[in-house]
């Protein structure tokens, strides 16, 4: 007898799946055999998606919201549908994508085809989609800091004190710990900013 599973993949903690909950819950997927990542697809040693593979048998039925819960590049997509369909011989059922069900398609070589070309053209649309999103990205970034924005934390001023107390460290009329305890800076913080001062 088969079993229906579903798979869910979130890309951060901070993202919420009820989306795709809501979407395999018509199917009536028992909750013991619905397995959540909340972590990048990058990241492809998912804890749920390995403990999925491992329990899915032949005839089984794997639901997903979409193509890209299973990986997060073409290569990595095509690697996971061979896995499920091919390898382990379960049928797979892509909500958002009808014509990637493969339960209807039986022996039916032209269904199989008509599958496994959606699925390529699907991949390569998903990594392409995520390639122009890192590069848009990239060219924001370059154009805010042209702008002049500044990312990240802002630097901190130096202690009052400081270029003095290297100099006079530098000459030898201080130690190091004496020129960390008057300025009240750690001893990184204080070779880092010598470093960067090229004092």
């Amino acid at each position: 007898m088969s079993n229906t599973f579903g798979y869910i993949r979130v890309s951060t903690k901070d993202q919420n799946e009820a989306r795709q909950l809501a979407a395999l819950a018509e199917y009536q997927i028992p909750r013991s055999r619905l397995f959540i990542d909340k972590q990048s697809g990058k990241d492809f040693a998912r804890p749920a998606y390995q403990r999925l593979l491992k329990r899915l048998k032949r005839g089984d039925v794997l639901f997903v919201k979409s193509i890209d819960r299973l990986g997060r590049n073409y290569n990595e997509i095509l690697e996971q549908w061979r896995v499920l369909t091919k390898q382990i011989g379960a049928d797979v059922v892509v909500i958002d994508m009808p014509l990637l069900d493969t339960r209807a398609r039986g022996d039916d070589l032209t269904g199989t085809f008509i599958a496994d070309l959606v699925l390529q053209i699907l991949s390569y649309v998903a990594q392409t989609e995520r390639e122009n999103i890192r590069q848009r990205q990239a060219e924001g970034i370059a154009a805010a800091k042209a702008r002049g924005v500044r990312f990240g934390r802002e630097k901190k001023p130096l202690p009052e004190g400081f270029q003095e107390t290297v100099v006079r460290w530098r000459q030898k009329e201080m130690t190091c710990q004496q020129a960390l305890e008057r300025l009240e800076v750690s001893r990184s913080y204080f070779f880092t900013h010598v470093k960067q001062l090229d004092l």
